[in-house]
């Protein structure tokens, strides 16, 4: 597996997790604070964290697939950009979890003679 394959997650995974939590931030004051000015902030970040956590799921389906994930884990990262800071802690032991096997496919074999 290409090391590409996890940085993309990785990159993906921090920016749905920090849109999440933007968002989170942006629901309570909109609608348990009553403030003011938070609907264009809500509906803004919503719609970015909607078009982003689709390229997450298909980042964390590509990594998951190629480092063949089991099936309970693969859902469990793929939903881990849906509940608030998941995906930090997510995409800290699957990167983990992932790492050997990048290194194992970068250690160069001898060529056949």
């Amino acid at each position: 597996m290409k090391k590409n394959v996890l940085t993309r997650y990785r990159v993906m995974a921090y920016v749905t997790a920090v849109l999440l939590i933007m968002l989170t931030v942006g629901v309570i004051g909109k609608r348990l604070l009553n403030l003011d000015g938070f609907d264009a902030f809500v509906t803004a970040v919503g719609i970015a964290h909607g078009w982003l956590y689709v390229l997450y799921l298909l980042f964390a389906f590509d990594l998951g697939n190629k480092a063949k994930m089991p099936v309970g884990r693969l859902l469990w990262v793929l939903l881990a950009g849906t509940v608030p800071t998941a995906a930090f802690f997510v995409e800290r032991r699957v990167s983990r979890e992932v790492a050997p096997l990048i290194e194992k496919d970068a250690t160069p074999t001898p060529a056949a003679v």
